[in-house]
């Protein structure tokens, strides 16, 4: 064989060979071609620890774990990033024809036996796509995928040997292990097996089927849309299947079931589950029922939705297989050929912030939103209330906006912060109330700079910060420079499952299971590390993965070694503007770690301590700080001071007891310590409530003591029993 140069194909040496054909599963590309990756990742699944701590039944299946000799889980270098303009260039270079298109380039299709006129105009024959960000293709009649490299080696293979076409089994796809083989055949009978256990509604009692409807509330869905849409009951879980069909046969590749749920306050609570694992489920559901000719469709985050909005008003209507919380990219070839495309993701603000973000990859000039508000619900709620779902879509508002608006455009995103303003402050930290008494929440956007003293456990509280917000479905990136990928998840494992597990190796799986559910990904970098390869880095996570969250630990690993000759602070202040830029255009938060001027080691940090200038403190949203008492070694020593809240103002301080043995840190026991709204200097008296009293109050009752003190009392007049004064010696 003839390995060439970092060609990620195969060749057979004997040159009339055929090239081996298997479609391959995306989810094994990194793995297949074991290019270098500039993220490390721990699979993107939000919902799994919401289910452990509801106690709520949902479907799991015994996988075996799969050790792997020689693989190495940390690159420690980037591969070279590809440009739209790149793409372009290579392909006029081999006068191959292409036309733009509104998130991928439209070319003739390779893979297919069929005549290929250059510069021909018919968009029947344009049916491969190149993304225009990762250079990822994909055919859309033939289902062959594949990396931008892949795609260079097909095409100069082609033309060299004078092909019309190469065959579809040109990719060689292979499973890294014959454990990985087996569990993907594991999975594929499960999901055969769950389909065909199974019932479609039309075979169902009609009182059962409606009872099954009054449960997941779509009693007005009619059995012949079900059953256009292919959905059936499992009646084991008392779960709603709904099928993902693929591949040029439209075979069954996988499924995902929806169970329901009645909460105390009688809303209904949705769990689901999908064969296989999520981070390979990558369904839009409601494609295969998408005519060529359709130019006009509605993106829902839920199946449900998709029910709702296709019996209420017939147009074509896909689902997300994520919810609102990731729109991958390889499901844009599908999307490409509508001109106009609404997204209704829901009523609340997280959907209306994931509708923005997502119009980005989608085109703005082609997407419109559906506002969330009290006519404006989701999709199903709208149905169920009897709404017209037609002239709530006709509503919609273009995501294209010019620089200039008026107050009148932004009435009415005025009014949704103000009616919602709970959902506007953030995601609430579960292991933190205390933060969320002075910040709020945490929010999409913003800039927090975290510092203190060395060695007080900033890495390792940051950790449990970002982990809460994991947790609870927020995408985050880490990167960490200082310590490596491995000790840090050792780290997050351990606050993860509030325990050490080097004592009990028996559990290991269980949390490792769990822990790989979480929305979390890991750069590669370690060391002094070039501020450019991190932000493309970056980028490129928040348009692969939708991240919302990245932490950056920590900043003066960035200042480089080729920068030594520039002024340090310049330097500083330039990386803080470019994280503040992309936060603010990419709508993820950013927490940044800076280490503090050195301090005498009696002296609390303040904002003035962090390193550099003030432009860290100036561009920051928030200002976060790690006090640390170091001649104490009593519990209670550190404590966390927020000394800036561009959101409302609140700042404050409070106690943090550290946990040695789950690495984790809480609020000590109410009693013990109280809670400081706000920090003044040791000269002003402070109230037993925690409200600093008025200076000027202060100074007026200390002069009336004082001259209280000076002057003489007079005895009071006391009257006796007659009614004369006497007045006692």
């Amino acid at each position: 064989m003839l390995l060439r140069g970092t060609s990620c194909l195969l060749r057979v040496a004997a040159r009339s060979s055929r090239w081996l054909l298997r479609e391959r599963q995306h989810s094994s590309l990194c793995h297949r071609f074991k290019i270098p990756r500039d993220i490390q990742r721990f699979n993107l699944h939000s919902s799994l620890p919401q289910r452990i701590q509801r106690g709520t039944e949902y479907l799991s299946f015994s996988m075996t774990r799969m050790y792997k000799n020689g693989t190495d889980t940390n690159v420690e270098f980037l591969v070279n990033p590809v440009t739209v303009t790149d793409i372009k260039q290579f392909l006029r270079s081999k006068d191959f024809p292409f036309h733009d298109g509104y998130s991928c380039l439209h070319a003739p299709s390779i893979f297919m036996d069929s005549p290929r006129v250059p510069g021909a105009s018919g968009k029947e024959t344009y049916s491969l796509f190149i993304d225009k960000i990762t250079g990822q293709f994909l055919c859309k009649d033939t289902l062959v995928e594949g990396s931008w490299e892949d795609f260079q080696d097909c095409l100069e293979v082609m033309q060299k040997e004078g092909q019309a076409f190469l065959s579809g089994d040109v990719l060689l796809g292979y499973r890294e292990s014959p454990e990985e083989q087996e569990e993907w055949e594991r999975e594929l009978a499960e999901v055969q097996r769950i389909w065909s256990s199974s019932v479609p509604f039309s075979d169902l009692p009609e009182e059962e089927a409606q009872l099954i409807k009054i449960m997941f509330q779509i009693p007005k869905v009619s059995n012949t849309t079900l059953m256009t849409y292919g959905v059936r009951l499992f009646k084991p879980t008392k779960s709603l299947v709904f099928p993902w069909f693929g591949g040029p046969e439209s075979n069954l590749k996988g499924v995902k079931l929806l169970s329901a749920q009645h909460t105390d306050t009688g809303n209904v609570s949705y769990t689901e589950a999908t064969v296989p694992k999520c981070s390979s489920y990558y369904n839009l559901f409601g494609i295969p029922l998408v005519g060529r000719t359709d130019t006009e469709v509605v993106l829902t985050s839920c199946e449900l939705d998709v029910l709702a909005v296709s019996q209420a008003t017939g147009l074509p209507t896909v689902a997300l297989p994520r919810g609102v919380s990731c729109l991958p990219p390889v499901l844009l070839p599908y999307l490409e050929q509508f001109k106009r495309v609404t997204l209704w993701l829901g009523g609340d603000i997280r959907s209306w912030e994931a509708s923005k973000i997502f119009s980005r990859k989608l085109g703005l000039k082609r997407c419109n939103l559906v506002r969330p508000g009290e006519y404006q619900l989701s999709p199903l709620e709208a149905l169920a209330r009897g709404k017209n779902l037609s002239h709530i879509i006709k509503a919609s508002i273009p995501a294209a906006h010019k620089s200039i608006v008026s107050f009148r455009q932004l009435r009415e995103d005025v009014y949704g912060e103000l009616a919602n303003t709970e959902q506007v402050a953030g995601v609430k930290w579960t292991r933190f109330p205390e933060l969320n008494r002075i910040l709020k929440g945490h929010r999409k956007g913003e800039l927090t700079v975290f510092t203190g003293p060395t060695g007080s456990g900033k890495t390792t509280f940051i950790s449990e910060v970002a982990l809460d917000l994991c947790m609870q479905g927020v995408n985050t990136l880490w990167g960490s420079f200082e310590i490596n990928n491995v000790r840090l998840a050792k780290i997050m494992l351990t606050q993860f499952a509030m325990q050490r597990l080097e004592e009990d190796l028996e559990k290991y799986d269980f949390w490792a299971d769990h822990f790989e559910e979480l929305p979390l990904y890991f750069m590669t970098f370690h060391g002094q590390q070039s501020f450019k390869n991190v932000l493309d880095t970056m980028q490129h996570a928040v348009y692969l993965y939708d991240i919302n969250h990245v932490v950056i630990d920590n900043l003066q690993f960035m200042m480089g070694q080729e920068n030594l000759s520039l002024d340090k602070f310049a330097v500083q202040d330039n990386i803080i503007g470019a994280f503040r830029k992309f936060a603010t255009n990419t709508s993820c938060h950013v927490t940044l770690i800076i280490h503090p001027r050195k301090e005498e080691d009696d002296r609390e940090l303040q904002t003035a301590s962090i390193f550099g200038s003030a432009k860290a403190s100036q561009e920051a949203d928030n200002v976060l700080i790690l006090q640390e008492k170091k001649l104490v070694t009593s519990p209670g020593r550190r404590s966390l001071q927020v000394t800036k809240n561009r959101f409302d103002g609140d700042v404050g301080i409070f106690p943090l007891d550290f946990i040695k043995a789950s690495l984790t840190f809480s609020a000590p026991i109410k009693g013990k310590h109280k809670l400081r709204k706000v920090s003044k200097p040791e000269n002003e008296e402070v109230k037993a409530d925690g409200v600093t009293p008025n200076p000027n109050e202060t100074t007026v009752k200390k002069e009336k003591a004082e001259k209280a003190a000076k002057t003489p009392k007079t005895p009071r007049a006391v009257k006796n029993s007659t009614g004369k004064e006497t007045v006692p010696k």
